[in-house]
């Protein structure tokens, strides 16, 4: 039986970027990942600029592969009222299809193993982990690390608290045609029962994502019917809807997404990007987030795996510890401005406020967004 020195379930943003980092140290790395690559996946398609370093450092140049460089925000209410604010750090548009490739190509030129096949179980023992696949194959490694994504059956395997709780959100994500839309825009648009963002991506199709409850969803069923009576009720997003050409056959999909709590560490495991925890979309750092906990993992397990740090445990609650500090004040001001923005008359009120203070935006901004990661 071949043992690595790390099994990353998961080859995501954040499982790819470990892989990648661990390789470049030296260490044996196994990916498990579901589909072959290149694949599109649901998400906004924007990654905050503070991620730009620590990417370069690891021999990957966004704007190589015609990333687009946003730097303004346009923010709108359900009933269209605009803000607009320049973003402090700026942003980087590139879909998920080609990010996602190029971190693979990367790491495989890298000599990191990539097995295409879903994970069922892992199991600690002995200061060994076991990860089986669902064609019942073991594959063992010092450490393991969860970057599987959202929601997983490995959430039920591993007894993770939050998949017991109920999540009532949905996720539809499809790229359009729109010549005229800014490249250096990034837009997150409110509608009744939730929000989406624009932005273009590197072969300039606009990704339009949103966040969605079932309860609003319910009321049509229908994808094409809602974006047309709900989604189109908020004017900017009405315009684009109806001045902008679909490129995908249909939309793609997410069900249950949960933003309960939860832990970065369960069972040994290591959880990194929305494993660990998921911000909400309005704050715009879903892809950042996920690159920098493969750093933090990364330099963590690099140490325990040279023996600078031999104690499990302590490699561990660093981890939990670094990961808190970094992240879990963004991801509960993300909470807040969900429930603030969800509701139409404190939305607009607010909106009416921060117009008047237009500083205020800007420290919102600056509160959601990481600094520059050297």
């Amino acid at each position: 039986m071949e043992q690595y020195d790390a099994i990353i379930v998961g080859g995501g943003l954040a499982g790819l970027t470990t892989a990648i980092h661990l390789a470049k140290a030296g260490h044996k790395i196994l990916v498990f990942e579901k589909e072959p690559y290149p694949h599109h996946k649901v998400c906004g398609e924007y990654v905050s600029n503070e991620v730009l370093p620590y990417l370069k450092s690891l021999g990957i140049d966004l704007k190589d592969f015609g990333a687009v460089s946003v730097d303004t925000l346009e923010f709108s209410t359900v009933h269209g009222t605009v803000l607009k604010a320049k973003l402090p750090l700026g942003g980087t548009g590139i879909s998920r299809y080609a990010f996602d490739n190029l971190l693979y190509e990367k790491a495989m030129a890298l000599g990191v193993t990539f097995i295409f096949k879903s994970v069922t179980s892992i199991e600690f023992q002995n200061t060994v982990f076991k990860v089986i696949t669902d064609t019942k194959e073991t594959y063992t490694s010092r450490i393991t690390i969860g970057s599987y994504g959202k929601r997983s059956a490995l959430d039920k395997q591993l007894n993770r608290h939050f998949i017991q709780q109920k999540s009532s959100w949905l996720a539809i994500k499809s790229h359009y045609r729109l010549d005229s839309f800014p490249k250096n825009k990034v837009g997150l648009h409110n509608f009744k029962g939730g929000y989406g963002g624009l932005s273009k991506t590197e072969t300039g199709a606009v990704n339009f994502c949103y966040l969605v409850s079932y309860k609003s969803f319910q009321s049509e069923k229908d994808i094409e019917r809602f974006n047309k009576q709900v989604v189109g009720e908020n004017p900017v997003l009405r315009d684009f809807l109806d001045r902008a050409e679909p490129l995908f056959e249909s939309p793609l999909t997410i069900a249950q997404i949960s933003f309960h709590a939860k832990n970065p560490i369960e069972n040994h495991v290591l959880m990194c990007g929305d494993t660990a925890g998921l911000i909400h979309p309005l704050c715009g750092n879903g892809m950042a987030m996920a690159i920098h906990s493969a750093k933090i993992a990364s330099e963590l397990i690099h140490a325990f795996l040279t023996g600078k740090e031999t104690d499990r445990k302590n490699m561990e609650q660093a981890y939990t510890k670094e990961w808190n500090r970094t992240f879990k004040r963004r991801l509960w001001l993300g909470r807040q401005l969900q429930t603030i923005l969800l509701n139409p008359t404190v939305s607009d009120c607010a909106i009416a406020f921060v117009a008047k203070q237009p500083w205020l935006l800007k420290q919102l901004i600056k509160n959601t967004h990481g600094k520059p990661i050297q």
